[in-house]
């Protein structure tokens, strides 16, 4: 009988705040009500901003919180060939296409021909132009040759058109994982989302349906504010035949002033809670009373 598999997976691009220790303890929650396995999955494609400094700040946090998971730790950095392996599957069948559209050219472009009615992503991002994708094959091994600045796109309107059945995902009403409910994706709502950079064989979307996939995860929970991708990672998902895990979104963990915990706004962090004398049952009980003691 296989595990259910569920997994934990931060980026070290900056401390580790109470809205990581709410989903890390919930996954471990999860996992252990399910009889299931824990994972700890560590997200650093962006190795720019990623550094071993703040990877040994997570490992740090999460065992003072007491969370427990599965070795090897899985690192994406280490495996830019298999997502370069999969990128190169969808180029080969002509389902993403390089896009060199600077910021401002894409700022000049919406300027001049939507203005304010340019669509928008669900993050409130202008969707890319279509300018790229309508350049001859010639045009783009030209540029590229010529080392110009280009990202890879998946072509959402060719993705679609592999797609024969509806497209949906399975969501958990709760933490209790007593029921479910059907959502339906919309992929087309972000537009030609970037897949991979030109230097990095990869995005988020694509690592982490590889990474799913190859880990045997059977079920994703995470934060609200991914929801809305999940219909991305559910198309590409479709298109390389990889079977999909069940999701749960969990709450979001406000700030003071009610806004998202973020890294970038360096939000109280678990380093400096603990420094203060909090204890990890006090921050259990400030996240909330469904995050139960661990046994």
């Amino acid at each position: 009988m296989t595990l259910l598999t569920f997994r934990f997976a931060p980026s070290p691009n900056g401390e580790l705040h109470l809205g990581h220790a709410y989903s890390a303890l919930l996954n471990q929650q999860m996992a252990a009500q399910a009889g299931g396995r824990l994972l700890l999955r560590i997200e650093d494609i962006d190795i720019t901003r990623c550094t071993p400094r703040f990877e040994a700040g997570i490992f740090r946090d999460l065992e003072w919180l007491g969370l427990r998971w599965e070795e090897p730790v899985r690192r994406q950095s280490e495996h830019f060939a298999e997502y370069r392996a999969v990128l190169d599957r969808l180029i080969a069948e002509e389902l993403v296409y390089p896009a060199f559209m600077s910021r401002g050219e894409i700022r000049a472009f919406i300027a001049e021909t939507g203005g304010r009615d340019w669509p928008r992503d669900p993050d409130g991002v202008p969707l890319y132009p279509p300018l790229d994708k309508a350049l001859p094959a010639g045009e783009r091994k030209r540029r590229i040759a010529e080392n110009m600045p280009f990202a890879w796109r998946l072509d959402v309107e060719a993705a679609m058109a592999r797609v024969t059945a509806g497209l949906s995902w399975t969501e958990f009403n709760d933490e209790t994982m007593s029921a479910t409910r059907a959502i339906e994706a919309q992929p087309q709502a972000w537009g030609d989302v970037i897949i991979a950079r030109r230097d990095i064989p990869t995005s988020y979307h694509l690592a982490v349906v590889v990474d799913d996939a190859l880990q045997g995860v059977s079920h994703v929970v995470r934060g609200q504010d991914l929801y809305a991708a999940t219909g991305v990672q559910r198309l590409l998902q479709e298109l390389l035949g990889l079977s999909p895990p069940r999701y749960f979104h969990h709450r979001l963990i406000p700030g003071p002033d009610g806004r998202k915990l973020s890294k970038s706004f360096k939000d109280t962090g678990l380093a400096a809670l603990r420094d203060a004398g909090m204890s990890p049952q006090d921050v259990r009980r400030l996240l909330g009373s469904e995050l139960a003691p661990t046994r």
